[in-house]
């Protein structure tokens, strides 16, 4: 019996290179345990919005049941609002954790069969044996179902129960949204009051017109409101928690699908609905839009590579966001545009990229014009139109860079690593990608404020949220690689399996340190928001911190007088500047609160020349009741049912009037509104009680027709 020869050996003798090793690259930890198939992430996306809204509605009418202090007068609130947020992260780090060491072990074991693989290879070669090599195992995690279960739960709603902790709980003993009726949620809490009230495509002030302002999000809220069976501005708090939780669900899910991980989705989504709270929580529909913004960035590559499937997701996350914000939705889809035309002029892809392009345009379109259409149709069947002046805006922050990742916080730290990824892995298609959308982000903050010089601006001020949240989805996904490579590339032979599982623990540990320390702060950055919230008195005419209600308290007996003349807020008009009362019951405006909120089809201007005319001409030419009645009825639009007004009926007014402000618009001034006010000659409206019929209620005097 001969003695088994060296094949290596005799191909050296014979001066042939014996052939090379098997290659079998050393398997290392990546991210494609969790990718689901597209069934299964088209379902998770489903399930993760529903269960995130229901979850949050839920807790929402737990909390209302609660006799909680107010927010701004005990700190009984915030203690419970922090320990609530300790909890949803630290179950949520467990679970994480957990599901981390699990892939750990998993790739232990194959990187140890691979080495057992690699010597038997090597022993062959030199002849000792002639067993084959093993093969490499598959990938096993060995994890029982019950926990499997448990972690896509904790995982998918963790976005919610943070919505609830930070803001649900501040909030639960007022029945106000942030910032109460301030300023520009008086607006929205009249938008949400009027979609309450009607199915349609309906303005929020003025009577048969369409709506200007993007209709989606409110549209929705009313539906809700209907539901739960209560008035439009009640529902602004539950729907803003609802809708910012749901959406911040759903990007589980999606950045599941993009990185293959369920603990890197969580953790985008997690720190993505804190970063919302902070920058955009009073906009509730501009925060459902921003926290698509990367997400979108990453599949408008994949779309413009030519794929179907994300040609479709970034179609209709364009058209949906076009009906809730439209700023949003430009930039983002300038953004993709940009990466078209840089696909197919400098990658040289042909006509791949402007073909899925023309899809995106063409189906975002359509799916747009549910909510545009209306309007576009009234404008182009001659309906007069002026005074647009949405974009009359430019704040202090908006001539500013924003520069988040030099801020001195988590967040700062979080955004800086981003930044360092988008440079190290500008070779990486789509961190490439989310790096050009940032640089179209800054360039369109920068052309707003150009565009002044024009008598204009792009609200570039608003763009810092969707700058933040490029930044600190790249430093997610920094953090992410950063774990699987970095230590291991960098101490390859003193790292050991149990120091790479402890490095992992120690970075979950951190990384949940820092989130608490960021996301008990959320509520204390929405302080003021917060105050607002329980110092205003809501529609009920009271006032959750218990202290005594403003005007609002009369609005109510106000309403009563307008309806015993036969009035229904459904077919009123009403002429006021007592924004707050149109906020709480869905009576029409003749005028709206100012120019940047209202509806070009109502002719601002004009209207505003209209009540300025009626108001001087009530003392000297219109001061006959007939004629002033004359000059309404000749108005080209829905004349005045109702005025209210500030002044007393006793002497008649006095020799001033009775006082109602119309707005304007001063732009480039910063403020951009100047109120200015209006006396009315009480003796058109007392000379002939036929014709109206005036009521004193509180500082107000409520001047009625009879319904015919």
């Amino acid at each position: 019996m001969t003695t088994p020869a060296d094949p290596a050996g005799q191909q050296l003798a014979e001066g042939r290179t014996p052939p090379p090793a098997p290659s079998y690259p050393t398997p290392t930890e990546d991210y494609t345990t969790d990718l689901l198939t597209r069934r299964q992430n088209f379902l998770s996306l489903i399930a993760a919005t529903l269960a995130g809204a229901m979850f949050t509605l839920l807790c929402w009418l737990v909390l209302k049941q609660t006799s909680l202090p107010a927010f701004n007068t005990s700190m009984v609130t915030r203690g419970l609002a922090t320990a609530g947020t300790v909890v949803v992260l630290a179950v949520l780090g467990v679970f994480t954790g957990w599901w981390l060491i699990d892939e750990h072990r998993a790739n232990q074991r194959r990187r140890e069969a691979h080495t057992t693989r690699t010597a038997y290879w090597n022993r062959e070669s030199a002849g000792v044996s002639g067993t084959a090599a093993p093969p490499l195992p598959p990938l096993e995690l060995h994890r029982p179902r019950w926990r499997v279960i448990l972690t896509h739960v904790v995982c998918y709603l963790s976005p919610a129960a943070l919505v609830v902790t930070t803001t649900a709980i501040p909030l639960s003993a007022t029945r106000l949204y942030l910032d109460g009726l301030q300023v520009d949620q008086g607006f929205r809490t009249q938008f949400l009051t009027r979609m309450a009230t009607t199915w349609g495509n309906q303005d929020m002030n003025y009577i048969d017109m369409p709506s200007y302002y993007p209709i989606g999000w409110f549209w929705l809220g009313g539906r809700l409101a209907n539901l739960l069976g209560i008035p439009g501005w009640e529902v602004f708090q539950p729907w803003a928690l609802v809708s910012i939780a749901a959406a911040g669900c759903l990007l589980v899910p999606v950045w599941r699908r993009l990185t293959g991980s369920l603990p890197v989705g969580t953790a985008i989504a997690v720190v993505s609905v804190c970063v919302v709270l902070v920058t955009t929580p009073e906009e509730p529909y501009g925060a459902i839009v921003a926290l698509g913004a990367p997400a979108a960035t990453v599949l408008a590559y994949r779309a413009l590579r030519g794929s179907w499937y994300a040609t479709f997701g970034v179609m209709v996350f364009l058209g949906a966001s076009a009906a809730m914000y439209t700023l949003f939705t430009g930039v983002i889809a300038l953004s993709v545009v940009v990466l078209a035309a840089i696909g197919a002029v400098v990658f040289s892809r042909g006509r791949v990229p402007i073909i899925h392009l023309l899809a995106i345009g063409v189906g975002s379109i359509l799916i747009a014009l549910i909510a545009w259409g209306p309007y576009f149709w009234a404008l182009l069947t001659g309906h007069p139109s002026s005074g647009a002046t949405a974009q009359h805006y430019l704040p202090p922050e908006g001539a500013q860079i924003p520069l988040p990742f030099l801020s001195p916080s988590v967040i700062g730290v979080l955004c800086l690593l981003g930044l360092i990824y988008f440079i190290v892995r500008v070779a990486d298609h789509e961190v490439r990608t989310m790096g050009i959308a940032t640089a179209v982000f800054y360039a369109w903050t920068v052309a707003s404020m150009v565009a002044a010089l024009a008598g204009t601006t792009l609200l570039g001020f608003r763009i810092d949220s969707l700058i933040a949240l490029q930044l600190t989805t790249a430093g997610v996904l920094a953090l992410a690689e950063l774990r699987l490579v970095g230590v291991r590339r960098l101490y390859p032979v003193r790292t050991t399996s149990r120091a790479s599982r402890t490095i992992t623990i120690v970075m979950v540990v951190v990384l949940l340190g820092a989130g608490l320390h960021y996301a008990q702060s959320i509520p204390v950055r929405n302080e003021n928001g917060i105050d607002h919230a329980y110092s205003d008195t809501d529609g009920y005419g009271e006032r959750a911190d218990r202290f005594a209600p403003d005007v609002a308290q009369y609005y109510d007996e106000i309403d009563a007088e307008i309806r015993s003349h036969g009035h229904e807020p459904d077919d009123t008009v009403v002429l006021t500047d007592e924004t707050n009362f149109m906020s709480y019951y869905p009576y029409y405006g003749f005028q709206a609160f100012t120019s940047h909120y209202a509806n070009p089809l109502g002719e601002f201007g004009r209207r505003n020349a209209a009540i300025e005319a009626w108001a001087s001409g009530s003392w000297d030419e219109l001061s006959e009741p007939a004629d002033f009645a004359a000059a309404l009825e000749d108005a080209p639009w829905r004349e005045p049912d109702v005025f209210i007004f500030r002044g007393s009926l006793d002497g008649n007014g006095g020799e001033e009037g009775w006082k109602t402000h119309i707005a304007e618009d001063i732009f480039p001034n910063n403020p951009n509104v100047r109120f200015r006010g209006l006396f009315f000659n009480p003796e058109v409206f007392t000379g002939d009680p036929s014709m109206w019929h005036a009521s004193q209620i509180g500082p107000f005097v409520v001047v009625s027709r009879d319904k015919a």
